[in-house]
């Protein structure tokens, strides 16, 4: 019998954080013997994965109570709860609080109406299984409605951590040995308008960077290219711990398309923020999330984002074939072939590894200060992959040259610890 829950995590980086919280939780019931599959609904491919995952499980442990919570969990409850391998459905709101798990009852479907959740939750976590760095929510739900995105419908309408609990986990979290945390949400650049004196995502990291000056590097998850504040601009020029790299919710290169997406930039608001950034600090390298074959794409469409990937040099790209999601607007557009849909997004990739080679090339014989990670792969600040020469422990910080390139990563001698 297992003597602690096992989650297993689907999805973004805010899923990974609140794993943490519910494995925290779990372990205070003194849950036993128990499986907590927390789901995603960005794609169907993510919803069919954990279905699969839920399946595989109960064939190899029987006797477990399997729990089905998160994103994919809350949108449709039901077509969990129908599953025979499946015991427990926990919406996303009830999994972050305390008493659900040392309370559960007999019920089988545990859900609430996330629209009428009006706050964020702070949960203090004394660390992650992963030494490298802490994820940290900030922010939750969304309140735009994009055409393509069903994730509101999972996660609510936004709200935000206060600064002053933002602090403290941080200072907890720097504290417990961490020398990186990455502040998340699903709509982390709509952080503050519901707290008072209205504090934008900027200046809420400008005043926990001054309470923690211990803190050495500090990232973001996905931003929205508009929503980027005048103090965020100020950090990106000349915070030194406010890491030069930045990952952008760009979707698309072309402008009908992002129209059509309810999206609230064009593609040359993504160029303008790439050039200003690089001005302010010109060693910073961005990441972009895009969609393949959103209705209506037309090969002309779909060449702008493949230009837009290098007018703006963009490196780390997240790339994602379209994919329905019943009861959003994009799903009753005019479709692209599914074959189309993941050919695009197999030349988008390949794209995506010529820019890295060159990104990787052009760091060749430098010294980089790096986070090691679990396998020996230092990650720089710039987020550049570095295979470091020797042993060292997960979570510590070193210095390496490096010296070459192997497919997507640097190779890197290690100077010092």
């Amino acid at each position: 019998m297992k003597k602690e829950p096992e989650i297993v995590t689907f999805g973004c980086r805010l899923n990974t954080y609140e794993s943490e919280v519910m494995r925290s939780h779990a372990k205070t019931a003194g849950l036993k013997n128990a499986i907590v599959f927390n789901t995603c609904a960005v794609t169907k491919e993510a919803e069919r994965q954990a279905r699969q995952a839920i399946r595989k499980a109960r064939r190899n442990n029987p006797q477990a109570e399997i729990i089905v919570t998160g994103c994919g969990a809350q949108i449709d409850p039901q077509k969990y709860a129908q599953m025979p391998e499946v015991d427990r459905v926990i919406g996303n709101d009830l999994k972050l609080k305390v008493e659900t798990w040392t309370g559960l009852s007999d019920g089988k479907i545990l859900i609430n109406d996330i629209m009428s959740v009006k706050e964020t939750a702070s949960f203090l976590l004394e660390g992650y299984e992963s030494r490298a760095r802490a994820v940290l929510q900030v922010q939750q739900g969304c309140d735009h409605r994009c055409t393509f995105c069903i994730i509101p419908y999972g996660r609510g309408n936004a709200r935000s951590v206060p600064i002053g609990v933002v602090a403290e986990q941080v200072k907890k979290l720097v504290e417990g040995g961490y020398n990186e945390i990455v502040m998340s949400g699903v709509d982390i650049t709509s952080y503050g308008p519901d707290l008072p004196g209205k504090p934008t995502l900027g200046q809420m990291i400008r005043r926990v960077l001054a309470l923690v000056p211990e803190l050495k590097r500090l990232r973001l998850s996905s931003l929205d290219p508009v929503e980027i504040d005048e103090d965020m601009w100020r950090l990106i020029e000349s915070e030194p711990r406010f890491m030069p790299y930045l990952h952008l919710s760009v979707q698309s290169g072309d402008n009908l398309i992002l129209k059509r997406m309810k999206r609230r930039h064009s593609r040359e608001d993504v160029i303008d923020l790439c050039r200003k950034a690089r001005q302010l600090r010109p060693e910073i390298s961005f990441g972009a999330d895009i969609i393949t074959g959103f209705p209506t794409e037309t090969e002309e469409m779909f060449q702008n984002t493949l230009d837009l990937v290098t007018e703006c040099d963009l490196t780390f790209l997240h790339v994602f074939p379209y994919s329905e999601r019943e009861g959003t607007p994009a799903a009753r557009m005019p479709q692209v072939d599914p074959v189309v849909r993941k050919e695009r997004a197999a030349r988008l990739r390949a794209l995506g590894e010529k820019q890295m080679e060159k990104f990787l090339n052009n760091n060749i014989n430098k010294e980089i200060e790096v986070i090691v990670e679990n396998g020996n792969i230092g990650r720089a600040e710039n987020y550049a992959a570095i295979s470091i020469d020797r042993d060292l422990p997960v979570g510590s910080m070193a210095t390496i040259k490096t010296i070459g390139v192997a497919k997507d990563h640097l190779l890197g001698q290690c100077l010092g610890v």
